[in-house]
């Protein structure tokens, strides 16, 4: 040991030179492991803020397609009512502009419309389906007011006597009341009167139809079981 304290006691400066050093390592291996500790904060926010993010867009897409499938139930309530579509028949009148203009609006949204919320997962996609949508609101909203503000206004007297007297009958052809023969009378008499100016769309003439053929069945049935008994 007595070298030791001999070299020490010779030496003892170094002290100061190796002390000095060895700070100099502490303070950098503390700056690094802050450095570092920050980096994995920065790295935990990111992460979250990105989380956060696509909750965020996909909850945008769940109210984007509840505010799409609210349009649609509003279309469909003319496609299934020929009566709202003789009271307002620019609806279904494609030589309409702003008939035409919704109906495009609506094949677009249609079109964009994800599965599920989840499946538009980029800011661009989410924008492309949001301006659709939007459009599509305004779109059906113009067309609609505009509907009900001129109502059958397009068409000649005689031609609003045909609707006036398709109204009559399509009331008769969904009568309970009426006989099998006199809704079937009236729904071919009704057909007839809006041949030429009313186009209606397929669905609503299939809903028509089978509405009609279940009323003329349900009356039917009862003579049936009684003729039967």
């Amino acid at each position: 040991m007595e070298p030791l304290f001999n070299f020490l006691g010779n030496y003892w400066w170094l002290v100061f030179v190796f002390g000095g050093m060895a700070g100099g390592w502490a303070k950098s291996i503390s700056k690094a492991n802050e450095r570092r500790h920050r980096r994995k904060v920065e790295l935990y926010k990111l992460k979250n803020q990105q989380v956060v993010a696509e909750q965020a867009s996909q909850a945008e897409v769940a109210v984007l397609m509840a505010a799409h499938d609210a349009v649609n139930h509003k279309w469909l309530d003319y496609e299934l009512d020929v009566g709202k579509l003789i009271d307002y028949p620019l609806m279904s009148d494609v030589r309409e502009p702003l008939t035409v203009a919704f109906l495009r609006a609506k094949k677009e949204a249609d079109g964009l419309r994800p599965a599920a919320a989840a499946d538009i997962t980029t800011a661009a996609r989410l924008a492309e389906y949001r301006s659709a949508v939007r459009s599509y609101e305004i779109a059906f909203e113009i067309a609609e007011h505009e509907a009900k503000r001129i109502k059958d206004a397009n068409f000649t007297g005689p031609e609003r006597d045909r609707l006036a007297t398709a109204r009559k009958l399509l009331r008769i052809a969904e009568d309970v009341a009426a006989t099998p023969a006199e809704r079937q009378t009236a729904y071919k008499r009704a057909r007839k009167e809006l041949d030429g100016l009313i186009v209606l769309p397929d669905v609503t003439l299939a809903a028509l139809e089978a509405k009609v053929a279940g009323m003329i069945d349900a009356r039917r049935d009862p003579e049936a079981d009684a003729q039967m008994a």
